[in-house]
Formats: C-alpha cells, structure tokens, sequence
C-alpha cells in the first residue's frame, strides 16, 4: 500500500508468479513469465478465463484479489481489510477457491494470491465469513498483544521505524518481529500452499522489515515458493526496494512512472535503453506493470482511459526484455472506492463495466510474441528522435510502434529469416526479404509484431 486516506486503502496490486524453483528463483521461473491480474474477480470467473483465455493466449499465471475474510462493504478496499485468514471472502469460499486453482493449473497457468500480512482491519464488526472483530482483537488468531506498539498512523516516510511499526491509513499494525505472528503468517501461506497456489504478491512489504519477511518465508512449507514484494520507491526515504531483492522479486514502480511520462509528455525514442540504466532494480529481481488497481485510480500511471496510448504501452512492455510483466485487468469507474460489478461475477468481457485489458487483441497477441522471443537481446533499434520506433528481439522477432499523429510507411532491417509472418497487431500477413528488410505502413497509434512461429494469419 501507499500513502492514502483510509478510502484509499490498498494493495498495490502487480502481480506476480510462481513455480516451486529447487532454488529460490528471482524472476518467474518457467518459459512463461506474463501474469495476468484479474482485481476483484471471483474465483469462480478466475477458473473459467484460465480454461477460455489465459491458458490458450500462452499466459503463465494469473494473480487473484486477496481470498482472507475481509471487513463487509461494497469498496474494493475491503479486500485488503482481513478480520481472519478463513477463505470467505466476497469472491468467493474454499471450494470455490480450490476449483479455481485446480482449473487454471489444468489449463497450464500457475495461481498467485495477494496476500495482505501487513496489517488487519481498522474499527470493528462482523467479516465476510461471519467472524465478529475489534481492532486489535481477532479471536483465535490475534489479541491486542500481537500488535505494534505505535497505534497512530504513519506520517514520516523519512523515518524508518515509523514507517515499519506505525499504522498505515489506521489498520491494525501486525508485530512481525513476534515469533507467534510470524508463525500465524506463514500458516495462513501454507494453507493456501496446501491448496496448490504457486506464489504470493506481498501487499505493503515496505512496511513490514525484510528480515522479518525472510523469517516468514523460511517458515513456508515450500520456503523457495516464489513472491514478489510491493515496495514503493520514493526518493530520499528510509525504506529502499533495492532490501527486499534477496527475498525475491520487488516491483518496479518507477518503470510504470516512467513509461506514462515518455508515452504522454517526452519521446518513445528515449525508451532505447530503458530498464537497470534508467537506475532501476536488476531485471531479474523486477516485477513490472503499466498500471495497477491503486495507481489507474490515483493518476501516477496510465489507465484504460488513456486508450491507444495505454495500449501501446502495453505493446511496448510486452514486447521490452526488462522485469516480469503484470497485465492489470479490472473494470471501469468513476468512483475510485467502487467495488467490482456484481460483486466480481464476470459474465462476459467487455460487458457490466468489465474492461478485460488481457484480453485485448493488441495485448492478449503479445503475451505469445514475449513467450516466443525469451532470452532474445534487442536488435536492429530504430527511431525516428520521436514517437516512432522499432526493435528486434534477436532472430525470433520484430516490433514497430507509431505513437506519432500521421501514418508511417517505411522499409525496416530485421534480423528475422526470410518468409511470410502474421503480424499480430493487424492480423494481416507481413513478407520479410532474404536481407531480412520488412516493409510496412503503420497508422497512427498503432503497432506491428511478428515473430518466429507465428506464420499463418
């Protein structure tokens, strides 16, 4: 979570993946590394997406909303408020949750859980699953000893220890430093372990000390489990992501930051070296997404509303050798606390406010041009200095973007053999010469990809 009011309160979601590595691993091991985020779905619509979309589209793993049982409330935040660690939640119960899980791994994607540690509820009432509560007191499972000293709100982000034992936006601070709590965390994980999730997306790791995050973890039943941590770069504060790296992976912020600032305000030409010398985290150790369900609300990043120009981006990151990529998949508002349509029954894409960014053709085609062109470096960069660019990925693939007002038509070098590929973005075949030159119009806003094995249009 971020700094927000108490409306805000979040789980800056970016998901991640997981596999049971035999070492601990720092990028989503597996040949398929793009998640898809499907915020506040229902387990029951999560099992059918994995079975019609994620599996044959080449996803590797699909991220859930938090499954503990929560404060009531029609606000997405709620999820992010547990009152237990039961699995009661308004996306639905236990069974519901394993027949996800076993769904998805059948159609070959891997399930990360977001999973909030951090911190409990503020106030007091009855949760989702019928569990009664105060703050500071969870029968069976926490009292009021459990908890950080500090019971005012975090206002220093300067100060380390304000930031790691006073409350954020007011929930209920969990002592991690406390051998019970640490116990209590990781039997939580090893419950959802026990259901088959591959991995955790950790909520607001900055404010849980990383060695009290590498005590839980090698509590787990499986302590190579993969997870990757959410760790708000801000600079000049006490809390870096660069502490969290030997935990596994963290996400990458300042990429999503920085990818609305080139696509909205400066040049995609400048995006030619774009990743570690940029000075962010190494690739290996980076989760990194276009938006997420905190930042499209709080502006910082690009949203669906930025229409081809959040496109694009997507295309760019997709196609861009740097982190693990998340697609964040939610649906449309005005109210930023608004919770999901119909409780988080997704009947259909694209309908009841369902926006399904994972399943835009643009999108949806460049999780098989990443899976295909992995462990390739870029190749034959061009740029016009402005808002038009192409590169390749070695010999298995080539990617143009015209994010200029007016069409461009130009011949490119690729490193690509000679042949008839499909280009991806347009559904139309693409002929590439025995010099491995391609020869393409592209419209305004839009892309080109073509890739090795992806002939037939």
């Amino acid at each position: 979570m971020a700094r927000r009011t108490l409306a805000g309160i979040a789980a800056l979601a970016a998901a991640s993946a997981v596999m049971t590595p035999t070492v601990a691993e720092a990028s989503p091991p597996g040949s398929k590394d793009v998640t898809a985020v499907l915020f506040e779905w229902n387990f029951a619509s999560v099992a059918r997406e994995c079975t019609t979309t994620l599996g044959p589209a080449g996803y590797g793993y699909v991220q859930v909303s938090p499954p503990a049982e929560h404060i009531q409330g029609s606000q997405w935040w709620t999820s992010y408020q547990p009152v237990s660690y039961r699995i009661a939640g308004r996306l639905g119960d236990r069974a519901a949750f394993k027949s996800m899980v076993d769904t998805c791994h059948a159609a070959g994607v891997k399930v990360v859980t977001d999973t909030v540690i951090n911190h409990m509820s503020a106030g007091s009432g009855t949760g989702t699953g019928g569990s009664s509560y105060t703050k500071y007191n969870y029968p069976g499972l926490y009292s009021s000893y459990d908890f950080d000293n500090c019971t005012s709100q975090i206002t220093n982000y300067g100060d380390r220890w304000n930031v790691q034992n006073c409350e954020l936006v007011g929930l209920a601070d969990l002592d991690t430093g406390e051998s019970y709590v640490r116990g209590a965390i990781a039997g939580y994980m090893n419950d959802l372990l026990s259901l088959g999730v591959d991995g955790f997306r950790i909520d607001a790791a900055k404010h849980i000390p990383a060695a009290d995050l590498a005590n839980i973890k090698s509590r787990l039943n499986n302590p190579n489990a993969y997870w990757k941590q959410e760790v708000i770069h801000g600079a000049g504060e006490a809390v870096q992501p660069t502490e969290y790296t030997g935990t596994g992976d963290v996400q990458e912020f300042r990429y999503a930051y920085d990818l609305k600032r080139v696509f909205t305000n400066e040049n995609l030409a400048y995006l030619k070296n774009y990743g570690e010398s940029w000075g962010y985290l190494n690739s290996g150790s980076a989760g990194v997404f276009v938006d997420n369900h905190d930042t499209e609300r709080n502006g910082s990043t690009l949203s669906y509303k930025d229409n081809a120009t959040y496109t694009l981006a997507n295309v760019f990151m997709l196609a861009w050798p740097y982190g693990a990529p998340d697609i964040n998949s939610g649906y449309e508002f005005t109210d930023h606390d608004a919770g999901p349509p119909g409780g988080g029954r997704v009947d259909a894409c694209w309908q009841s406010g369902w926006k399904c960014q994972h399943n835009w053709p643009e999108i949806k085609s460049m999780v098989g041009f990443r899976n295909a062109t992995r462990g390739q470096s870029v190749t034959n960069w061009w740029d016009n200095g402005g808002d038009a660019i192409a590169f390749g990925r070695g010999n298995k693939g080539f990617v143009a973007i015209n994010h200029e007002s007016g069409a461009l038509t130009r011949t490119y070098q690729t490193s690509l053999p000679a042949g008839t590929y499909c280009d991806v973005q347009s559904n139309k075949p693409v002929t590439v010469d025995g010099s491995g030159r391609l020869t393409a119009t592209l419209g305004s806003h839009t892309a080109l990809a073509v890739y090795a094995g992806r002939s037939g249009c």
